[in-house]
C-alpha cells in the first residue's frame, strides 16, 4: 500500500484556473499517483465549492474549511497586537487544525507537503513529521514590493508584513526537512536573507500542460478578426491589476496611435473595480470569467505581461508560450523564464519601451511567428510539469528530526481563532 502524506494548500487545488492553483493542483496530482494523500485547504469563492468532490479523485479523504475574505482579513488585524504576521491569523482556523492531530494520529502519517508559508502553521510543529514547504515566491519579499508602491498607512501595515513574516519563513525553514521555491532567484532572495537555512532551499519551477496548451488545435475566434493584444490572469489579483492599469493607460495609447483599431483585451475571472473600468477607455476589453482562456490566446497577435510587481515563474507566460504566442514581459517576469531574449521571449522596460516592442512584433508577422515557435519550443524542453515535480522525490525521503528547537516561540494554529 502506497504510504499516507498529509497536503495542505491555502486554496483549494482544483481547478488549475488561476496562477497558484495552478501549481497546487499539479502537485496534488503529483503526490496522488505516489502518495494516499490527505488534504487539507480552503475555499475562499463561493464557485469553488462546487469543485469539493472532484478532490476524491486525487485524495482519500479531504477537510475544507470555508473563508470568508473580509471576516479574514478583520481577524488578521488582531496580529498588529502581536508580533505575529497578519498572513497567519488570515489562515488560522481551529478545526482544520484539529482534523490535522486526528488525522496524522489516526493515518499514521510521517510526510507532509504544505503548499505556502502560511499553511506551515498547521506542519511544522507536529512530531516525527518530515514536512516540505513549498513556499513557491518568497512572501516577504512580496509585501515589501508591496510596501514600497503604497502610501501609508498601508506602506507601513506591508512593512510590518514583511518583516513579521520573514521571522516566520525563517523558522519555518529551520524546522523543515526541505523548502522549496519557484527558481533559483527565489531561493538566492530567501537564503540571502536567512542563510542559516541555505542547505535546505531548493528550486521547483514550474511547468505548463503542453498538450492542453497546444496551437495544433482550432479555436474560435473571440476577436472577430480584430487586431488584438491580451493578458490573462486573475484579475483580483493587485499585482495583475496594476499590470493592466499601467498598459491601459501608458502603453497602450502609444500603440492605438499607429494603429487605431488595436484592441487590448483582459482576459480573466473576478475583475476588480478598478479593471472593470478599465473598459471606459479606448480599445480595452474586459471580459471577466471565460470557460476557456486558449482562443484567446490562439487568435492573440501578442500576449502581454507588464507585471511591475512579480515574483518567480508566471504561469501565464509558459501557457502563452506552449501556444506558440509572441510574449512582450517586464523584466522582471521574463528573466526567471530561463528563455533567450528576443528570440524566444521579448523583454521590455518602461511604456515607451513596451509599446515598441509591441509594435515590432505587431508590424513584423513572420518575426512574431517566429519568437512564438521558439517558445513552444522552449516550453517543451524545459517546463514538462513531473519533471520539475520529480525533484521532491529526494527531499521527501529526508527523516523527521524527533527533538527540534527553535529560539522563536510560536502558538500553534490550535491555540488561535477559529475562522
Amino acid at each position: 500500500m502506497r504510504p499516507a502524506l498529509l497536503l495542505l494548500t491555502h486554496r483549494i487545488p482544483f481547478p488549475p484556473n488561476k496562477g497558484d492553483k495552478v501549481r497546487s493542483y499539479h502537485l496534488m496530482r503529483y503526490l496522488s499517483a505516489r502518495y494516499r494523500v490527505f488534504l487539507g485547504t480552503f475555499v475562499d469563492h463561493p464557485d469553488d465549492w462546487r469543485y469539493v468532490g472532484d478532490l476524491s479523485q486525487w485524495c482519500v479523504d479531504h477537510h475544507v474549511v470555508r473563508l470568508d475574505p473580509g471576516r479574514a482579513q478583520l481577524r488578521s488585524l488582531g496580529a498588529l497586537l502581536t508580533g505575529r504576521p497578519l498572513t497567519l491569523h488570515y489562515y488560522q482556523d481551529r478545526g482544520l487544525g484539529d482534523w490535522v492531530t486526528a488525522t496524522v494520529a489516526r493515518e499514521g502519517i510521517r510526510q507532509a507537503v504544505v503548499f505556502c508559508s502560511a499553511m506551515a502553521q498547521y506542519a511544522v510543529d507536529l512530531p516525527n513529521m518530515s514536512v516540505v514547504v513549498d513556499f513557491v515566491d518568497v512572501d516577504s519579499a512580496k509585501w515589501r514590493q508591496y510596501a514600497e508602491r503604497r502610501a501609508w498607512p498601508w506602506s507601513w501595515v506591508f512593512r510590518r508584513e514583511a518583516r513579521t513574516l520573514l521571522a516566520y519563513e525563517r523558522r519555518v525553514a529551520e524546522r523543515a526537512a526541505a523548502v522549496t521555491c519557484v527558481t533559483q532567484a527565489e531561493c538566492a532572495l530567501f537564503t540571502n536573507a536567512a542563510p542559516e537555512s541555505a542547505g535546505r532551499v531548493h528550486a521547483v519551477p514550474n511547468g505548463v500542460d503542453a498538450a492542453y496548451f497546444s496551437p495544433e488545435r482550432s479555436y474560435p475566434d473571440p476577436y472577430h478578426a480584430h487586431e488584438a493584444v491580451v493578458f490573462t490572469g486573475a484579475m483580483d489579483y493587485w499585482p495583475n491589476v496594476d499590470a493592466v492599469g499601467w498598459f491601459a493607460r501608458e502603453v497602450l495609447p502609444l500603440l492605438r496611435r499607429q494603429r487605431p483599431a488595436l484592441q487590448f483585451y483582459v482576459v480573466g475571472m473576478n475583475p476588480a473595480a478598478e479593471v472593470l473600468a478599465l473598459a471606459d477607455l479606448p480599445g480595452v476589453q474586459v471580459t471577466g470569467t471565460v470557460p476557456d482562456v486558449r482562443p484567446y490566446l490562439a487568435h492573440a497577435r501578442v500576449v502581454v505581461a507588464p507585471l511591475r510587481v512579480a515574483r518567480g515563474i508566471q504561469n501565464k507566460i509558459l501557457e502563452a508560450m506552449a501556444m506558440a504566442r509572441p510574449v512582450v514581459a517586464s523584466a522582471e517576469c521574463a528573466s526567471p523564464i530561463g528563455a533567450m531574449v528576443g528570440e524566444e521571449l521579448v523583454a521590455a522596460g518602461d511604456a515607451k519601451d513596451f509599446a515598441g516592442r509591441v509594435a515590432d512584433l505587431l508590424a513584423d508577422p513572420a518575426w512574431a511567428s517566429r519568437v512564438g515557435e521558439r517558445a513552444r519550443a522552449r516550453v517543451l524542453e524545459d517546463y514538462a510539469w513531473d519533471a520539475q515535480l520529480s525533484r521532491l522525490d529526494t527531499y521527501l525521503e529526508v527523516p523527521a528530526e524527533t527533538d527540534r528547537e527553535s529560539t522563536t516561540s510560536w502558538p500553534t494554529v490550535r491555540t488561535g481563532h477559529a475562522a
